[in-house]
């Protein structure tokens, strides 16, 4: 047998695939041509925006600034529930909706757009390991820093390769046991990732760990910090609340409540550490570590993403608290540039919109992969991710994309079944409603009390279709998917009736007992009426949010709306999804009905060509 015959080992990550000669890896994206382990489709990008660093989320490495964010497809990691699965295993990484770009186009369009420097997330940089080194040397040699966020599987041979050029790192941990890797494919267990993590503190490079908390697993985040603190008690430690998508289990859902408790006792261990996912929560903010005062105010900016609110550092070559003039755990300087990215851009909200687009094809029939990518090429390719972001935040133009992207997969008619269907509930709720009299004020949070879903939202829309006062509107927001407000602006708007948004929720007993903490003199609290949807996520996004409005319609008017939930949910679920109702079933991702959806077997119906 030649040399060129032999079967390779992948040197890129820590599996080690071995891969025959015309033949792929576990990921798919590395194959052994002519002897040589190569990368298939290189400087091919999903996404390419400039992004504010914590959206990625990295929280004390220049604080603020501007980066380029890069993103491919795919991954050399399989987590169930993993929060970039439409692009992951979903997105052919030969899709009409990727661009190329040269790693000179890269460095260029990141100077040319402000950028401190560039970052690659959302899918692993393992997935497009030569294009992203040939990326980050330009990088580098042009004077920009360079991070990534990554599951940390590098083998010996590609952590010393990145090592001189990288800058900063978000490494996700998904457990300290063998099982808890083998169980997303790294074969070879938890080992790689701490043996790399201290390769890379002893290289210099920034670390920042995220974790997952699942419900059950505090002890084990408890022993994470423990291990993090013997290489380095100043690492940042991210804590995941976790949010059940895909096939993920619901009951692992913690309640803010919860994550918040245990990240006190984790920073007895460590000095940084912050919970996302957790609308409202003040334990994303930076704290001084000798006077105790908060030197950097961060909130929630969608799922695993945060967002600078403001600063109080003194600007030296160490940044300096305020207060009491003692050096800050951060790496370089602090921005306070007003910057916000696009709608759907920067972070995990694109995957979010691909989500949206899945639900509704989903529903109307469609079980293939090809399908569903057919539309995401089309609003990707004919830069139609700005109107998909507006159509979704009214019942009219929703209902209208919904006979759209019937059209653009051959199925007019089930989409007409599909709108026809929204349109008479829609028409039943708002005539029933109206039957009451009364307009109700209305407050949508999201998480906790102080944080406001921004007025244009969808749930607001939803709220006045049932005859309320969306007191929302009232105010002027921004943020993503809103931002947290002061006690004083919500007991002003002094609200009868609260809704928790179905997406990241939270338990209305310790939402109601947090108002009482903290002394919310308004109606909702002292009349009780404080509500979540029975279904998650069925007030925005996939075509459920049908079952939401009935829901705010029985809250809002008690005694004239008596929809049956679980009923009307059994009928849709039939109907729509050709499956039985199962509450214990439905998790919070937007795309796929229930936890045991899946798609058809490969070779299924071909995709429809591009319009």
């Amino acid at each position: 047998m030649s040399d060129t015959q032999q079967v390779r080992s992948c040197h890129i990550c820590e599996n080690a695939c071995p891969v025959a000669p015309g033949s792929v890896g576990l990921c798919g994206r590395y194959g052994n041509r002519d002897g040589v382990i190569t990368e298939l489709y290189p400087n091919t990008y999903i996404m390419a925006c400039p992004i504010r660093i914590e959206t990625m989320p990295m929280l004390h490495f220049h604080p603020g600034a501007r980066f380029l964010q890069v993103s491919t497809v795919g991954c050399n990691f399989d987590c169930p529930g993993c929060i970039s699965a439409v692009i992951v295993r979903e997105m052919h990484p030969q899709s009409k909706a990727l661009q190329e770009y040269s790693p000179e186009q890269i460095v260029e369009k990141a100077i040319l757009s402000g950028c401190r420097g560039i970052t690659f997330l959302m899918n692993d940089p393992l997935a497009a390991f030569e294009t992203f080194l040939a990326v980050a040397t330009l990088a580098k040699a042009r004077g920009l820093h360079v991070g990534c966020s990554s599951n940390g599987y590098f083998s010996k041979e590609s952590i010393q390769r990145i090592l001189p050029v990288l800058d900063f790192i978000n490494i996700g941990v998904k457990g300290l046991s063998d099982e808890a890797y083998h169980v997303c494919s790294g074969l070879k267990g938890f080992a790689p990732v701490l043996r790399n993590i201290k390769l890379l503190h002893e290289g210099g490079v920034h670390i920042e760990i995220a974790c997952i908390h699942r419900k059950g697993h505090e002890d084990e985040l408890l022993r994470l910090c423990s291990i993090i603190k013997d290489i380095s008690p100043v690492i940042p430690l991210q804590m995941m609340r976790f949010i059940p998508l895909e096939g993920a289990d619901p009951e692992q859902e913690p309640l803010i409540r919860e994550s918040e408790t245990l990240s006190k006792q984790m920073r007895t261990i460590l000095d940084n550490v912050y919970v996302f996912n957790s609308p409202g929560t003040e334990e994303l903010n930076t704290v001084c570590p000798h006077c105790g005062d908060t030197t950097i105010v961060r909130d929630f900016y969608g799922p695993m993403g945060a967002r600078m609110k403001g600063s109080a550092v003194r600007e030296a070559e160490q940044p300096l608290c305020l207060a009491c003039d003692s050096p800050v755990q951060i790496q370089g300087r602090v921005f306070d540039i007003d910057f916000r990215e696009k709608d759907f851009q920067g972070g995990y909200p694109f995957t979010r919109a691909l989500e949206i687009v899945e639900s509704i094809l989903i529903a109307i029939g469609v079980s293939s992969k090809a399908e569903v990518v057919h539309v995401w090429e089309y609003l990707l390719c004919n830069n139609k991710m700005q109107d998909l972001h507006h159509d979704i935040q009214r019942v009219e133009s929703y209902i209208h994309m919904i006979r759209f992207f019937g059209s653009l997969v051959h199925r007019e008619e089930s989409a007409d079944v599909l709108a026809n269907y929204l349109e008479d509930k829609v028409s039943l709720v708002r005539s029933t409603c109206r039957q009451d009299g009364k307009r109700p004020r209305v407050y949508y949070a999201m998480g906790k009390p102080q944080f406001c879903i921004k007025g244009e939202r969808f749930e607001n829309h939803l709220v006045e279709l049932c005859n309320g006062v969306s007191v929302n509107r009232e105010i002027e927001i921004c943020g993503r998917p809103g931002m947290s407000i002061a006690l004083d602006t919500l007991q002003q708007l002094n609200p009868e009736i609260i809704f928790i948004s179905a997406f990241i929720s939270n338990s209305p007993i310790d939402f109601y007992n947090e108002c009482v903490d903290k002394g919310l003199g308004i109606d909702a609290v002292h009349n009780k009426r404080i509500h979540t949807a029975p279904i998650p996520s069925s007030d925005f996004g996939g075509p459920k949010w049908i079952l939401g409005l009935m829901n705010i319609a029985n809250e809002m008017h008690r005694g004239v709306c008596a929809f049956d939930i679980p009923g009307e949910a059994s009928k849709f679920y039939e109907r729509f999804y050709g499956t039985s109702f199962n509450a214990q079933d439905v998790n919070r991702s937007f795309g796929k009905p229930d936890t045991s959806w899946t798609w058809e077997a490969e070779g299924g119906q071909p995709s429809p060509t591009l319009a």
